[in-house]
């Protein structure tokens, strides 16, 4: 059996920050978590893939995409106090950003809903006003038809009393 010096929320959390190093050396890393470097390589070839990528997941609350936040919300939307706080620890977010990514997935569709109304509204209101039109036309139309008739048969009379 193995001991091992650092715990496993120890080792998460140095290859967490080795995956999302942005521009910094696995050296000085290693340097600022007073860890050998050897000993940080092993843990990065020792990483299973999933491990991989949870570390390079999103860490600040804008980095996360809408479906990130979403399944975020689905995962804690039961979870009582202490375990909501675990989970936000573990994730690397605070409470109130679950409560505000709610709130905008709330308000966004309550807007969507609204603008969805307005454009229904115009559109009614616009089809309406195309039926009145062509209700008009067709009954000038009808009298433009009736007329041409009665051109004709008036034609038709004065070349009969013609011959």
């Amino acid at each position: 059996m193995t001991h091992s010096l650092y715990s496993a929320e120890f080792k998460e959390s140095a290859l967490r920050k080795v995956f999302q190093r942005k521009g910094q050396t696995i050296d000085t890393i290693a340097n600022e978590l007073n860890v050998r470097t050897g000993t940080l390589k092993n843990w990065m070839k020792m990483a299973q893939p999933s491990e991989k990528t949870a570390a390079i997941s999103p860490q600040r609350p804008d980095d996360w995409t809408l479906e990130a936040r979403l399944n975020a919300l689905h995962q804690t939307y039961a979870l009582a106090e202490p375990e909501l706080s675990a989970w936000c620890r573990q994730h690397g977010i605070f409470a109130h950003h679950l409560t505000q990514w709610r709130t905008e997935f709330c308000l966004s569709n309550k807007e969507k809903v609204s603008s969805h109304a307005q454009e229904i509204r115009a559109l009614k209101q616009s089809k309406h006003q195309l039926e009145r039109e062509l209700t008009r036309k067709e009954k000038a139309l009808a009298e433009a038809a009736a007329l041409l008739i009665l051109q004709k048969k008036f034609q038709a009379l004065w070349e009969d009393e013609a011959t």
